[in-house]
């Protein structure tokens, strides 16, 4: 008895000398780098270096630190992308572990700044004061720990809020060509989060720094940059910093769903905070990953992208979710957008990641051009979500809507060529195309949920169909203008119900005073007010 009790003191006496010991140890490494070239560096050693560990480089030249992001390790050297000044560091250089992953500071200050990947501010308004420190890869939330997306995100157009509906917790995606318009939904999403209590991130991946400049004029003309961070990662910029956009919008992004307003973690007394986190574009980053891992030597896959490359965006886009009321009852909500080449979605990124989001809103060029804005094609677009995240009301006037549009689209191909038509179909057809244009919205012109389900209600009461089809959008103005007048009161019964049939009846009544004026004006010869849509067509 005594032997046993003396060898367990013994055993517990050494385990304590042991971890005395290594907590004395540098657990830092030192080497130097071997070979330096286009912001790759190989450094001999390091053999308890991490993948994804932070180093420090220092460069013989100026005696500053530079750091890197440790990505191959082999058996005689590691791989590592450098991140800023990467022409100082050469051969022979001092390089230290860290034993720390790659993280970027984070805070409430970064609200209103444009900052680089690594969390610095680049908009010359100096310090974002007091942040903490997130790391840019985070495991994403358990099942257990979410809850079902079931509230919207309004986008404030009317095409996507009523066919192709965002929730919060959501990940959709936005595709198509370049220049149809994929950007503009993304930042008139943002726009519309004005009061909604919603922080937004956009990240600006391989673009220009002047259109990153525009956006962040636009964004504060229009009131949103004071609840926007922007993340910019020109394409100036090396493909390492490009790399890294996503998972440091990402990053921000989560402080703020985990944290309440106070700073301090969320919890069910302490509620997280809403965000939407728009990635613009994640073919670039593709591009960019692409770059660096050939330059790292490894391996190419289909079109010499490496095989990781879905791992890698489905690590990102995962992190997106709603969090239960237990966690806080936060949200991170994803819109990635991917760029298509001649409306090619099979090629290997757009194929990737349709298939980790909860839906895509396609845009198409032929719509675009027609004057079809935003040219959402209803065929292919699709949410997974659907009506969970839509109101009573839109889900109510709103259900059909897909489906005619799909009728209309299919009818229109099959009669163009004949003449004779009976009248079942002229009225389906009559009714498709004013549906249609009813659809088209301007930028900067959001529509409240409200206004919305008001006008798509005197679509599918057939109020348009005998109107004129160049009437249609300055009618569908007028009416918004009209109800938010005399008729506030009415929308606001139906925010957060159903139509019923009383304030139907009342509706229809509003709707139906509103088309005699309409008709008079337009009758005694006054020219209708300018349209949004032709606006934002000239």
């Amino acid at each position: 008895m005594s032997e046993a009790i003396n060898a367990e003191n013994i055993e517990q006496i050494l385990r304590q000398r042991l971890y005395d010991l290594s907590a004395t140890v540098d657990t830092q490494e030192v080497s130097h780098v071997a070979e330096v070239g286009d912001g790759i560096a190989h450094v001999f050693g390091l053999k308890s270096a991490m993948a994804g560990e932070l180093l420090e480089f220092t460069s013989s030249i100026t005696g500053k630190t530079v750091y890197g992001l440790a990505q191959n390790l082999d058996r005689e050297e590691v791989g590592a992308v450098l991140f800023g000044d990467v022409d100082s560091i050469k051969e022979g250089d001092a390089c230290r572990t860290t034993g720390r992953v790659m993280d970027i500071p984070v805070g409430r200050g970064m609200l209103g700044r444009v900052v680089n990947p690594l969390g610095q501010p680049i908009d010359g308004k100096g310090s974002v004061g007091e942040t903490h420190r997130r790391p840019i890869e985070f495991k994403a939330p358990g099942v257990i720990e979410r809850t079902p997306v079931c509230e919207p995100v309004q986008t404030g157009l009317l095409a996507v809020d009523a066919m192709i509906p965002i929730g919060r917790g959501q990940r959709e995606l936005i595709i198509g060509d370049r220049k149809t318009g994929k950007t503009a939904i993304a930042i008139d999403a943002i726009i519309n989060q004005r009061g909604k209590g919603m922080i937004c991130v956009y990240v600006a991946i391989g673009q220009k720094a002047s259109t990153v400049a525009n956006i962040r004029e636009t964004l504060a003309q229009h009131g949103a940059l004071d609840y926007t961070v922007i993340v910019s990662a020109t394409a100036a910029d090396s493909a390492p910093l490009q790399y890294i956009a996503p998972m440091a919008g990402a990053a921000i992004g989560e402080y703020f769903m985990y944290n309440g307003e106070d700073g301090q973690p969320a919890s069910a007394t302490n509620p997280g905070g809403h965000v939407l986190v728009i990635y613009d574009d994640l073919s670039k980053q593709a591009v960019a990953y692409r770059q660096m891992s050939l330059t790292l030597r490894r391996p190419p896959g289909r079109e010499a992208y490496p095989g990781d490359i879905f791992y890698l965006h489905s690590r990102l886009l995962e992190r997106a979710c709603k969090l239960s009321e237990k966690n806080g009852g936060g949200s991170l909500t994803a819109l990635p957008i991917i760029e298509t080449q001649d409306g090619d979605v099979s090629a290997y990124i757009p194929t990737n990641v349709i298939s980790i989001t909860d839906g895509q809103i396609y845009l198409q060029s032929e719509l675009f051009h027609q004057g079809q804005r935003p040219a959402v094609d209803v065929g292919i677009s699709v949410s997974r979500v659907g009506g969970s995240a839509q109101t009573k009301a839109m889900k109510q006037q709103a259900g059909n809507l897909r489906l005619d549009l799909a009728s209309y689209r299919e009818l229109a191909g099959f009669t163009q060529f004949g003449s004779d038509l009976d009248a079942t179909t002229q009225k389906q057809l009559t009714h498709g195309a004013r549906m249609t244009e009813l659809l088209k919205q301007g930028r900067f012109k959001a529509l409240d949920v409200v206004d919305q389900v008001a006008v798509l209600y005197a679509g599918n009461k057939g109020y348009l169909d005998d109107m004129a089809l160049e009437d249609v959008v300055p009618f569908r103005d007028g009416l918004v203008e009209f109800l938010n007048g005399a008729y506030r009161k009415l929308l606001e019964e139906f925010r957060s119900a159903k139509i019923d049939d009383r304030i139907g009846k009342e509706l229809e009544q509003a709707i139906s005073d509103y088309k005699n004026q309409f008709l008079a004006s337009r009758d005694s010869g006054k020219a209708p007010a300018k349209s949004v849509a032709d606006e934002a067509g000239e």
